[in-house]
């Protein structure tokens, strides 16, 4: 099981899948680049925000109704107040590269059924013969 990010319901959209049929599919030989890279960017997004509701709730606490206010530090809040930065900031990151990822993929319809497989060219010309010793000299000048 994994924990819910505010990208999921976005993600099962685009993919036509829930997050648990993702990851597996994502695990198999036969995923694509576009659904994998989203997995990974899911699974950094679910630490971000993980981290942001624990500063939040860690505030909530710190500046409850029922606190003593000789409790409350201003040093511990401005603390909390850089981490939530910090963690909003990579929030947003990972939020901005997935909504970038859905946005430049195909669409279903275009999708191959199975991967793309390249094959090397051949080489179909013959080599040129190799060049006589004298080939490119310069003549020299007769007085």
């Amino acid at each position: 099981m994994h924990k819910p990010t505010s990208q999921d319901a976005l993600l099962e959209k685009a993919f036509g899948a829930s997050v648990n049929e993702m990851y597996e599919q994502a695990q198999g030989p036969g995923a694509s680049a576009a659904l994998t890279r989203a997995m990974e960017l899911r699974s950094f997004l679910a630490v971000a925000e993980e981290q942001v509701a624990r500063v939040r709730e860690r505030v909530h606490q710190a500046s409850a109704a029922d606190r003593d206010l000789g409790e409350l530090s201003a040093d511990d809040l401005r603390m909390d107040a850089a981490w939530l930065e910090a963690a909003l900031d990579g929030r947003d990151g990972y939020v901005a590269a997935l909504g970038e990822l859905l946005r430049t993929m195909p669409s279903p319809s275009q999708r191959p059924e199975k991967p793309v497989q390249f094959t090397q060219p051949k080489i179909t010309t013959v080599p040129p013969a190799p060049a006589s010793a004298r080939a490119g000299a310069v003549r020299a000048r007769r007085p």
